[in-house]
């Protein structure tokens, strides 16, 4: 199999199962158009990030890592009336463009996009003792991916569900003597998240448009 291959059932499953809409494709095009990297998600994952938070029935909804958008739209969307998303961006253009694209879908009202250092800004929201959150994403920086793990566990609740993207690293997660600071934090990642009692967690491989890839899952108990 290629790459040409994984990307074009990619493709068809978005042209069969996503409906075209006029909103993320703005977002993905001003994305492009501003010079964002070209690393957010591809259509048919965001539906299932969508369908994943529609299962849970998550209310409040976090994300680490926010780019231009797209997947927040797709998680946003998921969220009942009164629901709301935070959003955690490092880059202020990036968050500036974002937040464009959000109020250009409708759901201004309902996400707050929060710029500066993930680790920095969660820390803030675990000081401030805000509600924990139903559900949250992590697609950031993966070297600290821990950090991340570590601080969503204190702003999540029983029953909460962690997904942690871009965990395969093309297969170099597998690779012991691998010292890429992202593949470390990804394994420092995984092992947090089988040493701790409160998390039960799988991975799985995906290939697609975005290579050879995949994602985690975690449902935090009581």
């Amino acid at each position: 199999m290629s790459q040409d291959q994984w990307t074009a059932i990619d493709d068809y499953f978005s042209r069969t199962l996503v409906r075209s809409d006029a909103a993320l494709d703005s977002t993905l095009r001003s994305s492009a158009e501003a010079g964002l990297p070209p690393i957010n998600v591809a259509p048919n994952q965001g539906k299932l990030l969508h369908l994943l938070a529609r299962l849970k029935n998550a209310k409040r909804i976090l994300e680490i890592g926010t780019l231009g958008g797209y997947s927040t739209i797709w998680l946003a969307r998921a969220l009942p009336s009164d629901g709301h998303l935070i959003s955690l961006e490092a880059n202020a253009d990036y968050a500036d463009l974002a937040r464009k694209n959000i109020a250009a879908a409708g759901l201004a009202h309902q996400v707050t996009v929060i710029v500066g250092a993930a680790v920095s800004s969660l820390q803030r929201l675990v000081d401030e003792k805000i509600e924990p959150f139903d559900f949250v994403f992590i697609d950031a920086d993966k070297e600290n991916n821990p950090e991340y793990l570590r601080l969503s566990l204190l702003l999540s609740r029983a029953g909460t569900v962690i997904i942690g993207d871009n965990v395969v690293r093309q297969g170099r997660v597998g690779d012991a003597h691998n010292t890429d600071p992202d593949v470390i934090g990804v394994r420092r990642y995984f092992e947090l998240a089988n040493a701790d009692p409160r998390l039960d967690t799988t991975a799985v491989q995906t290939v697609g448009a975005k290579g050879w890839d995949g994602f985690s899952i975690s449902v935090v108990s009581a």
